[in-house]
């Protein structure tokens, strides 16, 4: 019975939830800048600011950068405790001294995306025309190569012209693929992660189901909620929800939960759930505590709108042509989200204009959010890798 599953579901949600809260203001690091950016939509945003965090100390060459990027739901605060959360870094397994990205030997910054809620210029910021109101849905369309314009003026503020390398999983490997394209002299060396160079259909299916969540939501408001001092949160969660299973295996959610169920024998009444139902009940109501839903729309249609081979004649080795930067693309066995063929399709891209690349596809059953995990196999990998750069870069 559809209908009345919904119903038991959206009142867990809610019995958790304060309609009257919205996003608590936090005062993040960040740059601004005046003069702007002009958007590959066509519009130009009057000023924008970056908010950003850095791990490590930059050495007198400025040579030994990493940018980090990060995935849809995540921010700049790969390597430290949280503001909002109270968390560590969503990256804490990877970023830090003595880790895979050692913060004892390179200069690490992360930057809160373009469009983003977490101190950049998006749908909660000034509006341009009416400063006194935000933008809201009226934020223009950004793309990933918007969101990479925005960090190479943080990165230039920095001083630094070439990255040692840039980094990311997820959303964040579509970033580092688009650096790569845009800014090849300034880019040493790109890891993509669990990514791919394209978003697929069935990827814009699932958040086109999270994005209408969030619009039938009685609290969206046309996404003018700011304005009655409350947030979709129920829409959003079930965004968060929906997406949340795209990030997991079947075998993940099978060993974690299986089909126990939570304080109950037997489904003796429809209020009895499974412990996975309680397991992304609490997906959506953290989520909603840290995140914007008019943000949320924003990132997702940028992800969407993805598609390096698209800006390059449909031929994505152009995208790639001349590049001396090196490649590290690195995939999961159970990934289905960003599966590794679509690394492979990268790599033989990469192959294709004799750019330096290796690929690694690493086995794996947690799914897409693996290269989030604890995975030794693949922070050796990174490890290892970065070291190789670092030996030819004259970083060693």
């Amino acid at each position: 019975m559809p209908g009345i599953a919904w119903g038991i579901s959206q009142a867990h949600i809610g019995s958790v939830m304060d309609q009257s809260q919205t996003l608590p203001e936090v005062a993040h690091q960040s740059v601004r800048f005046e003069d702007g950016l002009a958007l590959d939509c066509g519009r130009h945003l009057a000023n924008i600011t970056v908010a950003y965090r850095s791990y490590g100390t930059l050495n007198a060459a400025a040579s030994n950068a990493i940018l980090v990027c990060h995935a849809l739901t995540g921010d700049q605060y790969v390597a430290e405790i949280h503001p909002l959360t109270g968390k560590p870094g969503w990256w804490n397994t990877v970023v830090g001294p003595g880790k895979a990205v050692d913060t004892e030997k390179y200069f690490v910054i992360c930057a809160n995306v373009l469009g983003g809620c977490m101190g950049s210029t998006g749908p909660r910021s000034a509006h341009d025309e009416r400063p006194n109101e935000p933008w809201g849905t009226e934020f223009p369309a950004v793309t990933i190569q918007d969101m990479v314009r925005a960090q190479k003026l943080l990165i230039d503020h920095l001083g630094i012209s070439r990255l040692f390398a840039v980094v990311g999983g997820s959303m964040g490997g579509m970033q580092a693929l688009a650096w790569a394209a845009l800014y090849p002299d300034a880019v040493f060396a790109a890891v993509p992660v669990a990514a791919a160079a394209y978003h697929s259909a069935q990827n814009i299916a699932f958040h086109e189901i999270g994005r209408q969540a969030i619009a039938a939501d009685p609290f969206f408001y046309a996404g003018r909620y700011w304005a009655e001092g409350v947030t979709p949160e129920r829409g959003l969660a079930v965004a968060r929800m929906t997406a949340h299973i795209t990030y997991v295996s079947e075998a993940a959610l099978t060993r974690k939960f299986g089909r126990r169920l939570q304080n109950a024998t037997d489904l003796t009444l429809l209020g009895d759930r499974f412990e996975v139902e309680s397991y992304l009940e609490y997906q959506g109501s953290s989520f909603v505590r840290r995140f914007d839903a008019n943000s949320y729309l924003t990132i997702t249609r940028a992800m969407d709108l993805f598609d390096l081979a698209a800006d390059h004649g449909g031929a994505l080795p152009s995208a790639f042509a001349g590049s001396k930067t090196r490649f590290l693309l690195v995939s999961f066995s159970s990934d289905w989200l960003f599966p590794t063929a679509q690394s492979r399709a990268i790599a033989r891209a990469l192959n294709h204009v004799a750019a330096n690349a290796s690929f690694v596809e690493i086995m794996s059953d947690k799914g897409h959010d693996a290269f989030l995990l604890d995975e030794p196999d693949f922070h050796r990998t990174l490890s290892g890798f970065l070291a190789g750069c670092a030996e030819h870069a004259g970083l060693s």
